[in-house]
């Protein structure tokens, strides 16, 4: 992992609620022998609801997430 701290990156107000879900799930990598494998979506629902987001944007949400998690453990392959 590199020792550098990241730019900040502007959200468009329309990713907000998605970006907040991610990071705060950030403590709910499944990890195996040969590094994270994907989120524990387990924790999802329980996350959305503590973030306030309601049931019916919830699918919505979910393919949002998913979207992130692909990219982030393509970036984390490549360290």
């Amino acid at each position: 992992m590199a020792d550098v701290t990241p730019p900040d990156a502007e959200i468009w107000p329309e990713n907000e609620t998605t970006v907040g879900v991610f990071v705060q799930m950030g403590t709910q990598w499944r990890v195996g022998v040969g590094g994270p494998v994907g989120l524990d979506y387990n924790a999802l629902p329980f996350v959305m609801r503590m973030q306030g987001v309601p049931p019916d944007e919830q699918p919505d949400l979910f393919e949002s997430i998913r979207v992130m998690e692909r990219a982030a453990m393509e970036e984390m392959s490549e360290e």
